[in-house]
């Protein structure tokens, strides 16, 4: 797989960050082995944010959110989705330092499309008020993800303790 790297982060010294697949709700690492790339998951999807990377099927949370409506599930010919019914992510937001809030701009488009109401914002003495992520609300869905204007909000997983977008 091609490493992409933008710009900024070729001049400024820094390495692309890693690519961490993430799996469409219901699907399995051991599940992608029984993928045949047919592309129905891709075609079903009504947020359109499953795609193809390396012939597999992917979530990108920078065009929209998923709304587990099951619907990549149903359309598979294969083995891939195991849970079909997964109304959940195994990894929740996580709002980073580049946070327009934590950096005294005034922001909360992440709360206003959060559909779990899973960010809340407290109030700050002197500032704007700062982002709480309640990761027992969070279901993983990516909502927060499309609308922030700095890309401050990644993913972290739950299993692994580890961010990536």
């Amino acid at each position: 797989m091609a490493t992409t790297i933008s710009r900024r982060a070729f001049f400024g010294g820094r390495r692309a960050p890693e690519f961490r697949r993430i799996l469409p709700p219901g699907a399995t690492d051991d599940g992608l082995l029984a993928c045949s790339g047919c592309g129905s998951c891709l075609e079903v999807c009504p947020t359109h944010i499953i795609s193809f990377v390396d012939d597999l099927p992917t979530v990108n949370f920078s065009v929209g959110e998923c709304t587990f409506c099951g619907e990549c599930a149903k359309a598979c010919p294969e083995q891939v989705f195991h849970r079909r019914s997964a109304h959940r992510f195994p990894h929740v937001a996580l709002i980073t330092d580049s946070c327009l809030a934590q950096n005294r701009v005034e922001c909360q488009s992440c709360r206003d499309v959060c559909p779990e109401q899973a960010i809340r914002f407290r109030p700050q003495a002197g500032g704007p008020f700062l982002p709480v992520l309640d990761e027992g609300a969070c279901n993983g869905c990516g909502a927060c993800i499309s609308v922030c204007p700095v890309t401050a909000i990644k993913v972290r997983d739950l299993a692994q303790r580890a961010a990536y977008a």
